[in-house]
């Protein structure tokens, strides 16, 4: 039966979470790992996807990722190189919008989830660098941008080459560069925040007073344990490399760090985690994962509600700070990790969840407008099922709906349909919630840009929102008993 046939649907509006969660995807310890892969792990889309690049066009060996340019170099701590070792971004005044990290960056989008670039750069560019990348950056609506976070450390290739208050001077006139060229990207500003409970200001932050007074976002980054020394050497009892926190006491410093930038700007900003975890190496993996969860519940218990999101570090791992491990023996395998669990049900709990709320009644054709992952309209389509489905499948043959990109999602978990896909089969909804009797579902349906761009064509708002036009419906095929007996 095709469940679509004379329904009547209604309007849908996408809104964000009381908390949002992002995931990092790929740094200096892991690979990029496919969005495809990651949505069918975890069951739903994040806010954000984090990449993890530099840019440090006019030195030696440059284009070539540090570790690979500098081979032979003896290092004995991950920052030892000339230039940041994470991916090199390839853009900028002589650079190539198809190389990294923009197909990457466009299969986010298309996926129903905001980038959030990490990119580490050379303080002293000259401005035409960070005017070019502003410009290639326009077309991924309302993406996120952190520039030389961890700025009051000394790791970073950045902090080596400019002073404190050099770097924070830096990062302002970025924010100037685009707010003029592209205002719908939002600058956070990554610092260290408060170490120490009794502390009366924050790590540096007389050095940073312009960056923190220019920045769109504020943050910190904080790990629940971790084993900075990896790779180079094991953390066991007596070492120094390594370090495991109360979880209350990171959570209090992290919320003070919040008030401390109100303070220091005169305004209310988001509050940022751009990088969370435990790391194994310290905790083992069930205890790694219980800190998590202990952290959310902070989160989710505290009436102020001050935290915006966070970014769990990160997807895939060379060492113990991923949702998997990278098999040693072949880097496109991930090995789960007990934090998978746990980081899918913190992620399914209403309270870190985006907002589905159903509007009016809708006809056909409507136009549907995808802002981004805490800004849309779609539709909701009500289904019936006499009982628990043996298939349930979306059928997009038709040449308009064919070459469509649609997000959707039915009993809790959410689906994508590429340009070019003709079916989707939604039975994994229903395998770990499958339905007790008769029931009445409703499939909400997004479309986010097929391309992964916005298209300037569309109109004076093209650079934070992306419209299409829906003129039918999918078939629904519905079965709820086995073909053959």
């Amino acid at each position: 039966m095709n469940q679509t046939e004379n329904t009547k649907i209604r309007a849908l509006k996408l809104g964000p979470a009381n908390c949002a969660v992002d995931l990092g995807d790929g740094s200096e310890r892991g690979e990029y790992v496919d969005q495809d892969y990651i949505l069918q792990r975890l069951g739903r889309p994040m806010r954000g996807i984090s990449l993890m690049y530099c840019y440090y066009p006019l030195d030696r060996g440059w284009p070539l990722r540090a570790s690979e340019a500098f081979r032979d170099m003896e290092t004995s701590f991950a920052w030892d190189y000339p230039y940041d070792d994470y991916f090199p971004f390839r853009g900028g005044p002589d650079g190539n919008t198809e190389d990294e990290p923009f197909p990457f960056m466009r299969e986010i989008r298309r996926h129903g989830m905001d980038v959030i670039l990490t990119l580490t750069m050379d303080p002293k560019l000259p401005e035409e660098h960070i005017i070019a990348i502003a410009r290639q950056l326009r077309p991924f609506g309302r993406m996120q941008l952190r520039v030389n976070h961890e700025a009051t450390g000394g790791w970073f290739s950045f902090n080596k080459r400019a002073s404190y208050p050099e770097v924070s001077d830096f990062f302002a006139h970025v924010c100037e560069i685009f707010h003029r060229e592209a205002p719908h990207i939002k600058l956070i500003l990554c610092l260290d925040g408060y170490r120490n409970a009794d502390d009366e200001k924050m790590e540096k932050e007389d050095d940073f007073l312009s960056a923190i007074r220019a920045a769109d976002i504020v943050s910190v980054d904080r790990y629940l344990a971790l084993h900075w020394g990896w790779p180079y050497d094991v953390a066991e009892e007596g070492g120094t490399t390594f370090a495991r926190y109360k979880v209350r006491d990171i959570y209090a410093l992290t919320k003070k760090s919040c008030r401390r930038y109100e303070e220091l700007s005169g305004r209310k900003r988001p509050m940022v985690l751009s990088e969370l975890n435990a790391d194994g190496d310290v905790t083992g993996a069930r205890e790694q994962a219980d800190m998590m969860k202990e952290f959310a519940q902070l989160v989710k218990e505290d009436p102020d509600h001050w935290l915006d999101a966070f970014t769990l570090y990160q997807f895939r791992d060379r060492g113990r700070l991923g949702l998997e491990i990278e098999d040693p023996n072949n880097r496109n395998v991930g090995i789960e990790q007990p934090l998978m669990k746990t980081f899918r049900e913190i992620i399914r709990d209403p309270f870190f969840s985006p907002s589905l709320e159903e509007a009016e009644e809708v006809q056909l054709p409507v136009r549907l407008r995808w802002g981004g992952s805490e800004d849309a309209e779609g539709i909701s389509i009500p289904l019936h099922f006499d009982a628990d489905p043996h298939f349930c499948e979306a059928y997009f043959t038709s040449d308009a709906l064919k070459e469509a990109n649609f997000l959707m999602e039915l009993n809790g978990r959410w689906f994508c349909k590429a340009p070019g896909v003709t079916c989707v089969d939604f039975m994994s909804a229903f395998f770990e919630q499958p339905l007790s009797g008769p029931a009445d579902l409703t499939l909400h349906l997004f479309a986010p840009p097929a391309s992964g761009e916005n298209d300037p064509s569309q109109g004076e708002d093209w650079a934070i929102n992306y419209y299409y036009t829906l003129t039918e419906l999918p078939e629904i095929r519905i079965r709820t008993a086995p073909i053959a007996k």
